[in-house]
């Protein structure tokens, strides 16, 4: 591709770009960013080539890198990714569209995909076959340019969500991109994807939000914190993850999200059932369950990917 432009130059933007560059799959990448800091940084470790801040033409903080028009920025464009909060889709595409050129595809990265497709279908109206929606399965806690990995990407799934109006040709650029940062590709239905991760990942950042959340309220916190250890730090890293994305994914996938927890609720209702009647086989048969169901897991994932660096955090 000759040029590639990334909404958001954090850790998935920042990611993406590193990746593409690494692989030669991109000769210029526009980083695009409502935050003239994170714009500064990411030209300064070479993460992007050019950089605009949304809808203005400006300098960086220091005066000394000018940045691009934001038409500029766009024109031209092989591919755009939108690496931002998925409440921000509807916004971003908006002043998009008045310079998407006939030959740019334009693709996201958000963990909802039903919301980011019915926002697309509403801004782009007939130029909606020139978004082909997407979600890389790679993530960690730290958030902005200076989070961003060139592997962050390597062996894991990104997921396709596909829409019929969407050309072969304008999917497999998407996919490409992807493969280009390592990534395996997969295809869901936007309804399947959000079902999915809802029971996978949104919840678990939901739960691990919430105890985080719970212990600090507590009058003795420093106290709980204190003695808190490996397993608590492993249960609860992704709740170190970006407030804002997290808000907006919950209330985006909102119906879903509830449905998982109130199975979760459920679930936790028949273990304090069992605690509270003392039913050791009760509890001994849940965990024992929950054991195998794990390790059969991660045999499996662990047959099917490539080991990962040490850093490279699950989603």
């Amino acid at each position: 591709m000759n040029k590639v432009v990334i909404f958001g130059v954090g850790l998935i933007g920042g990611s993406f770009a590193r990746a593409l560059k690494q692989a030669g799959a991109a000769r210029h990448i526009v980083g695009v960013d409502r935050s003239e800091a994170f714009l500064a940084r990411a030209l300064e470790l070479g993460i992007v080539d050019s950089a605009a801040q949304t809808g203005n033409p400006v300098s960086d903080p220091a005066g000394q890198t000018p940045l691009c028009r934001f038409d500029e920025a766009i024109a031209g464009a092989d591919l755009i990714l939108l690496a931002a909060p998925v409440a921000q889709t509807a916004r971003i595409l908006q002043s998009i569209l008045p310079h998407l050129g006939a030959g740019t595809i334009v693709t996201d990265a958000g963990s909802t995909k039903a919301d980011v497709v019915a926002a697309a279908r509403l801004v782009l109206g007939h130029k909606i076959s020139q978004f082909v929606p997407g979600h890389p399965i790679a993530g960690r806690e730290s958030n902005g340019p200076d989070a961003a990995i060139v592997d962050l990407y390597q062996g894991k799934k990104s997921v396709l969500t596909p829409l019929p109006e969407n050309a072969p040709a304008a999917i497999e650029r998407v996919a490409n991109a992807w493969r280009a940062c390592g990534a395996i590709i997969h295809t869901l239905t936007p309804e399947e994807h959000d079902k999915v991760f809802a029971a996978v990942s949104h919840l678990p950042h939901l739960l691990a939000y919430a105890l985080v959340d719970d212990i600090e309220r507590k009058p003795h916190s420093d106290l709980l914190f204190q003695y808190a250890a490996s397993g608590f730090r492993d249960f609860t890293r992704i709740a170190g993850s970006s407030p804002e994305m997290w808000r907006d994914i919950s209330l985006a996938n909102q119906a879903a999200l509830l449905t998982e927890l109130d199975a979760y609720l459920a679930q936790l209702t028949r273990l304090r059932a069992s605690l509270a009647a003392g039913d050791a086989a009760a509890l001994e048969a849940t965990y024992a369950n929950a054991q195998r169901a794990r390790r059969q897991w991660i045999e499996t994932i662990e047959a099917a990917e490539p080991p990962q660096p040490k850093d490279a955090a699950a989603e």
